[in-house]
């Protein structure tokens, strides 16, 4: 392979990463804040994605138009999905440990409940429409590569929310807010911050970032009730990969997964993608628990 062909092949699976850290994000900002492994996060980007493809078929909206309804529409949706159900297991929940056993069963009933509602309402026939699919020349070392517009669109997109996020955690009073109940709620909350207002806001702000997901991938790829469930999959693995409640090793380890997809199945097949990924979560789970990137990791 020519060195323009290596450079082709990284980006393209950091084209894909990027997807994958956004989602990974929404998910890692849920469980590590609050303890909720919401496995429905995938079918709500699935909403995102159909609400993208709606405007875009039936009203003509520019695809852009619906980054920013996407997210005020499921950040107001996981608002009242927090406070519905799962405000009132904290309430009944005797521990934190009951809280995430039942916390993992109302997240299996959305998943169910969201899933066959798109099904309802749209069908299970593959969606999709064109939008910027021109192919786009890139010079680099010793050649060019060519990517379609829609995939290095949402690739900046994906990395400019991701960014978003983590400045947003790391500078101001409420990211630090947010920062101290994950490293210690007890503690946080002795110091006076707010759970019962922190909480639904930053379960809304994952299910928003969810639903900007969902919103690119509509762009570049076809969509479908089922596409859900292999998103969640892919951000539990690049949360191991970038540590449980870590920010930027959720975008590192995001990257890292979609640059391993890449080069695996161009140098095997790409039927085996599933297990390239499954590989990499299972020998992170054995030789690094706490994931590549997090502080412990960075010390050993």
């Amino acid at each position: 392979m020519s060195f323009s062909a290596w450079l082709e092949l990284l980006a393209s699976g950091l084209i894909t990463g990027g997807i994958y850290a956004l989602v990974a994000l929404g998910l890692n900002l849920q469980y590590g804040l609050m303890r909720i492994l919401n496995i429905a996060h995938g079918e709500f980007l699935m909403v995102g994605a159909y609400l993208t493809w709606m405007a875009q078929t039936s009203l003509g909206l520019n695809p852009l138009f619906m980054v920013p309804v996407s997210f005020g529409m499921l950040f107001v949706l996981g608002w009242v999905v927090h406070r519905l159900c799962f405000r009132r297991l904290t309430a009944t929940s005797p521990n934190i440990d009951i809280f995430e056993a039942r916390g993992l069963m109302v997240a299996f009933g959305l998943m169910f409940l969201v899933q066959n509602f798109a099904s309802w309402m749209w069908g299970g026939d593959l969606r999709g429409y064109d939008f910027l699919t021109e192919p786009v020349q890139i010079p680099l070392p010793g050649g060019e590569a060519q990517f379609a517009g829609n995939k290095l669109l949402v690739f900046a997109l994906a990395l400019l929310f991701s960014g978003a996020l983590i400045v947003l955690l790391r500078t101001t009073l409420l990211g630090k807010g947010v920062r101290a109940l994950m490293q210690s709620p007890t503690g946080a909350q002795l110091m006076g911050i707010n759970t019962r207002q922190l909480h639904p806001l930053m379960f809304g702000i994952g299910l928003g970032l969810s639903g900007v997901a969902g919103c690119l991938i509509s762009m570049a790829y076809t969509i479908s009730p089922s596409m859900g469930e292999p998103y969640t999959i892919t951000a539990l693995i690049v949360i191991t990969l970038g540590g449980f409640g870590s920010m930027g090793g959720a975008l590192a380890g995001g990257l890292l997964l979609g640059v391993i997809e890449a080069l695996g199945m161009h140098f095997t097949n790409p039927s085996l993608k599933a297990l390239l990924s499954y590989v990499v979560f299972i020998s992170v789970l054995l030789l690094r628990p706490e994931g590549l990137f997090s502080r412990k990791s960075r010390k050993a």
